[in-house]
């Protein structure tokens, strides 16, 4: 069996650009509503950002050796996203490997598990989404897999997928269609420019997305109040 894939689509510098001057939320709202990561999985400090194709990762429980072969394995704005088997509780990446990653262009990382070394790394500015952290060590030596589906924050995440993430949280959008919810996303940020003029000048919320008949429908008692 092949442990490591090599050759693997990814979308094009261009369409990451784009995305990355979105916001996790629009970007779900544009996909239909998919695509969303389990929150648990945070950024771990404010005002970091990930955009870029995944570099999915699976890790054994209590073993990061796989995540040292994808910071070898990654290509210049890769999003490293790796599944740790259930094994949340250890330190399986720390600021000496932020270190390679920073200097080989690594894009992030995504774990669905702890790290260690926080302080390190928050200064380092790599931007990385994790469950926590913990100064639990790891072994290093269980075989895993690299490029290959991995079931992450309840999604299943394909390599080359498009992973953003920001302070709200992570989304992914398959590779085939970036292009049209990148469309819909840009077309949902203009239409929302025009909202917000609109509702800068005192419009209620309720008037202006007509929301009146839906809480009449749905049974709402209102105080009347004598004049």
């Amino acid at each position: 069996m092949v442990h490591v894939i090599k050759n693997i689509k990814r979308p094009t510098p261009e369409v990451v650009k784009a995305f990355s001057l979105l916001a996790s939320a629009t970007i779900h709202e544009a996909s239909g509503k998919k695509g969303y990561i389990d929150c648990d999985i945070k950024p771990i400090t404010k005002g970091l950002k990930v955009c870029g194709p995944a570099l999915t990762v699976q890790c054994a429980p209590g073993d990061n050796i796989m995540l040292h072969k994808a910071l070898e394995q990654a290509k210049p704005g890769d999003v490293i996203v790796a599944n740790v088997g259930g094994g949340y509780k250890y330190g399986y990446f720390g600021d000496l490997m932020a270190t390679s990653a920073i200097a080989r262009g690594v894009g992030g990382l995504c774990i669905d598990g702890c790290i260690r070394d926080s302080a390190e790394i928050i200064e380092s500015g790599f931007p990385v989404f994790a469950r926590g952290f913990c100064i639990r060590g790891t072994k290093k030596g269980t075989i895993g897999l690299i490029n290959y589906p991995t079931v992450f924050g309840e999604q299943t995440i394909f390599p080359g997928d498009l992973i953003f993430g920001d302070d709200d949280g992570l989304v992914v959008v398959r590779l085939d269609e970036c292009t049209e919810v990148l469309e819909k996303a840009e077309a949902r940020v203009r239409k929302e420019v025009e909202k917000e003029k609109v509702l800068k000048t005192g419009v209620s919320s309720i008037e202006f997305n007509k929301l009146g008949p839906i809480l009449e429908d749905a049974g709402l008692i209102e105080e009347r109040i004598a004049k």
